[in-house]
């Protein structure tokens, strides 16, 4: 399936905004959320709504084109790229309720959507719903969202409510972010613009039509919403966008910026005149270049057996997981590269290298990353069963 010769509006709009997201980064990482104009610019962007159904009016996104989008925002800013990846959840999040909820839900088909799947949360059975408490990490873009969801343990009368098959019942219920309370949690290494802060629920009351079971249970028969975890398959483009912008950056640094050399040699010598900062460039854009084209190759597989209504194998899904965390892992390391030539001044927070190896170092923290997914993997190659939640 070709991805280079596509285009899309909102593609061609999450491009244009480049020069004001550049613009307003510092503002971004210092105030550790997005800025108001970037907000309504991605809303105008149609960002926000990516993955909202056409039978609403939205564009219902294909899912490389999603990946595009964010990797052209994580390019400019790798905190503008993942709140656009979490805060177009709605369309995904939608699909698993009725569609009447949900349609009353998003009457505008750009508001952003933050969510906490950690089950950490408790919902006590009431009549007609859930009595929701409990405290929630890394919700992405809460203090921007219109709506946020949370997850939760299901207790009745005191007690916690088991399947028929033993496990423990969660359920993700959704809240309106005014209901929820926002606490400044969010100091970090990277990610600082993601306004990733935790959310507290004290006794906020969600009536039953405004939850849903987990694992999630797609009432959707588009092939965007067929399988339960394809909210997670976008997140390539953060990765991908962070590194190809610390390329970028690498490239118009090293043309201006004399070697330590230069004071003994009594002339200049840059930086991309040396040797091993070739050769560094030219490994960062191998390791780039080969994880993009696997990821891409893996994500228009998935993206194929889903437009023919086929089941994803067990294989195939741990083969994009693997490609997934290879992308994470190889963007990783050609920014590590690229960093080290640069030497003592990448330390300082006004070099454009420094946020881009701290935004990659956290994304790589994240569950999807996890050094244990590689384990599973194996074991999936060997023909071996696995239990994970994520494949």
């Amino acid at each position: 399936m070709p991805v280079e010769t596509e285009s899309h509006p909102i593609l061609e709009a999450a491009r244009a905004l480049a020069p004001m997201i550049r613009e307003q980064a510092n503002a971004i990482e210092a105030g550790r959320r997005l800025t108001p104009g970037i907000v309504q610019a991605m809303k105008d962007a149609g960002i926000f709504g990516m993955t909202m159904p056409r039978a609403w009016g939205g564009p219902e996104l294909d899912l490389i084109m999603q990946v595009r989008v964010i990797e052209a925002l994580a390019e400019a800013d790798g905190s503008v790229g993942w709140c656009a990846m979490i805060n177009s959840d709605g369309g995904y999040f939608g699909a698993c309720l009725d569609e009447s909820v949900a349609r009353e839900m998003y009457r505008d088909l750009q508001t952003p959507t933050a969510s906490s799947l950690i089950f950490v949360g408790r919902a006590e059975k009431a009549a007609g719903g859930y009595r929701v408490k409990g405290r929630w990490p890394f919700s992405s873009g809460c203090t921007h969202s219109g709506w946020i969801f949370l997850t939760c343990a299901i207790y009745e009368n005191g007690e916690e409510r088991k399947l028929p098959n033993g496990f423990p019942e969660r359920r993700v219920c959704a809240l309106r972010a005014a209901d929820c309370e926002i606490l400044d949690t969010w100091y970090t290494t990277g990610l600082r613009g993601s306004g990733s802060n935790d959310i507290a629920v004290h006794d906020a009351f969600v009536p039953e039509e405004r939850s849903m079971p987990f694992p999630f249970r797609p009432r959707r028969s588009e092939p965007l919403y067929r399988w339960p975890l394809t909210f997670l398959l976008n997140a390539p483009g953060i990765a991908l966008g962070v590194a190809r912008g610390a390329i970028n950056s690498f490239v118009e640094l090293a043309t201006r910026k004399p070697t330590t050399i230069s004071a003994s040699m009594g002339r200049p010598v840059m930086l991309c005149d040396e040797a091993y900062a070739q050769a560094a460039l030219a490994r960062a854009e191998a390791l780039v270049g080969s994880a993009r084209s696997y990821i891409y190759e893996e994500t228009a597989a998935l993206w194929r057996c889903l437009l023919n209504g086929e089941k994803l194998s067990l294989r195939q899904r741990g083969t994009y997981r693997l490609a997934l965390a290879h992308v994470h892992e190889a963007c990783l390391e050609a920014v590590q590269g690229l960093y080290k030539v640069v030497g003592g001044s990448a330390v300082y927070a006004s070099n454009p290298l420094d946020r881009r190896l701290r935004d990659l170092t956290t994304v790589n923290q994240h569950t999807i990353n996890s050094p244990k997914l590689q384990e599973t993997v194996g074991k999936i190659l060997f023909g071996m069963d696995v239990l994970d939640a994520l494949i």
